[in-house]
C-alpha cells in the first residue's frame, strides 16, 4: 500500500526535497539530455552556439583536470545548504590537517551516488573551510560525467576532477599546498554493494592511490561516511546471481556501474529515486604521515596500504556505536 506525503508539510521541508530532486536530476537526467541539445542546436537557427562551445570545449579541456573554476559562490549556493538539511548530512573533525602538507583522502563507502561525498568536499553546506581551515578539497569522480556538454562545465564549478593518474598528481604536485584530493577508493564497482546496513568495502586490491600517496608524499587521510549506504534500498544482487554479473559486465564495457536502486517518491513514501531521509555523518580520520618515494617498491605499497586499512578499521570502530551501528558489525573488505 502507497503510504502519502501529508497535505501540508512546512516549506523547509518542501524546499529540502527540490534541493535534492534537482541534483538528482542533474545527473541522471540533464546530463545525457545536454547531449541530444548539443546536437539539436547544430539543425536550428541557433547552430552557431554548439559550434562556439565545441570551440570553448577544446580549448579548456586541460581545466577538467586542474581542480574545475574554483569557484567560491557556487560552493556557497542556498540549494546546498537545503540538499544537507535533508538527509542530514554532517562533517566530524578528530585531527588537525596542517595546510602546509596536500592530502589524499580515501572515502568509504561509495553508496548511490555518493551524496555525503559531494556536499562535504564540493560544498560549504557542512563548513569545511571551517573545520580545515587552508585546505582546498577537490572530489575525483567517472571521467563519464566529463562527457556531456554543458553539464560539464557546471560540475567544474564545483572542484570535481575525472578521476585518472594524472589529474591526481597534477593537483598533489602543484605549486603550494593545503590541497586535499578526495578519492572514493571502491569506486562504481563498490555501488553495486550499497544497501542499508552493508558495510563491505572494495578496498584489498585498491592501491593505486597509496602508490600515489607514495610518489607525491601526499599524507593518507582514512573517511568513513556512516549512513551513506542508508539512503537508497537496491534490488537484491547477490554476487553469482544473474543480475550481477550483467551489471559487472556492463561496469567492465563502459567503466560506469547501473545499480538497480529505489528509495522513495516526491509525494510519497513507498517508492520512487529520492534518498530515504537518513543521517549521513562523515568522520574524518587522523592523518597518516608518508614520505616521498619516487619509485615505491611492492612492498612499500603493500606496507603503507596495510597501514591505512588498519587505521580505517580503528576509526569504523572508534565511531560505530555513535552512529547506530551492531556492536557486532565490523568492516568487511573484498
Amino acid at each position: 500500500m502507497v503510504k502519502f506525503a501529508p497535505l501540508y508539510v512546512p516549506w523547509e521541508r518542501r524546499l529540502q526535497t527540490l534541493a535534492v530532486l534537482q541534483w538528482i536530476v542533474s545527473f541522471l537526467i540533464i546530463s545525457q539530455l545536454s547531449i541530444f541539445v548539443f546536437i539539436g542546436l547544430l539543425f536550428t537557427r541557433f547552430w552557431l552556439f554548439s559550434v562556439l562551445y565545441a570551440v570553448w570545449w577544446y580549448l579548456d579541456g586541460d581545466n577538467t583536470g586542474k581542480g574545475g573554476w574554483r569557484s567560491e559562490v557556487s560552493k556557497e549556493w542556498t540549494v546546498w545548504g537545503y540538499m544537507k538539511d535533508y538527509f542530514p548530512v554532517s562533517l566530524v573533525k578528530t585531527a588537525e590537517l596542517d595546510p602546509s602538507r596536500n592530502y589524499l583522502a580515501g572515502i568509504h563507502p561509495h553508496g548511490i551516488l555518493a551524496p555525503g561525498s559531494f556536499l562535504n568536499l564540493c560544498t560549504e553546506s557542512t563548513g569545511f573551510s571551517k573545520l580545515f581551515p587552508g585546505i582546498r578539497p577537490h572530489l575525483m569522480i567517472l571521467n563519464l560525467w566529463f562527457r556531456f556538454p554543458f553539464f560539464r562545465d557546471f560540475i567544474m564549478l564545483s572542484r570535481l576532477v575525472p578521476s585518472n593518474k594524472e589529474n591526481a598528481v597534477h593537483i598533489l604536485s602543484r605549486k603550494g599546498s593545503g590541497n586535499l584530493l578526495g578519492i572514493i577508493v571502491g569506486g562504481a564497482r563498490e555501488a553495486l554493494n550499497a544497501r542499508p546496513g552493508a558495510y563491505k568495502l572494495l578496498l584489498k586490491n585498491r592501491k593505486g592511490f597509496v602508490r600515489i600517496a607514495l610518489m607525491q608524499g601526499a599524507a593518507l587521510v582514512p573517511v568513513f561516511s556512516f549512513g551513506e549506504n542508508d539512503s537508497f534500498d537496491q534490488i537484491e544482487n547477490s554476487p553469482g546471481s544473474w543480475l550481477h554479473c550483467i551489471q559487472n559486465h556492463m561496469q567492465n564495457i563502459m567503466g560506469i556501474s547501473f545499480p538497480l536502486f529505489y528509495g522513495r517518491g516526491i509525494f510519497q513514501y513507498s517508492f520512487g529515486f529520492l534518498p530515504y531521509r537518513r543521517p549521513i555523518n562523515t568522520v574524518v580520520g587522523k592523518p597518516i604521515e608518508v614520505q616521498q618515494v619516487t619509485q615505491p617498491s611492492q612492498e612499500q605499497v603493500d606496507e603503507l596500504h596495510q597501514h591505512y586499512m588498519d587505521e580505517l578499521c580503528k576509526l569504523f570502530e572508534a565511531h560505530k556505536l555513535k552512529y547506530n551501528v551492531p556492536e557486532d558489525q565490523h568492516l568487511e573488505f573484498c
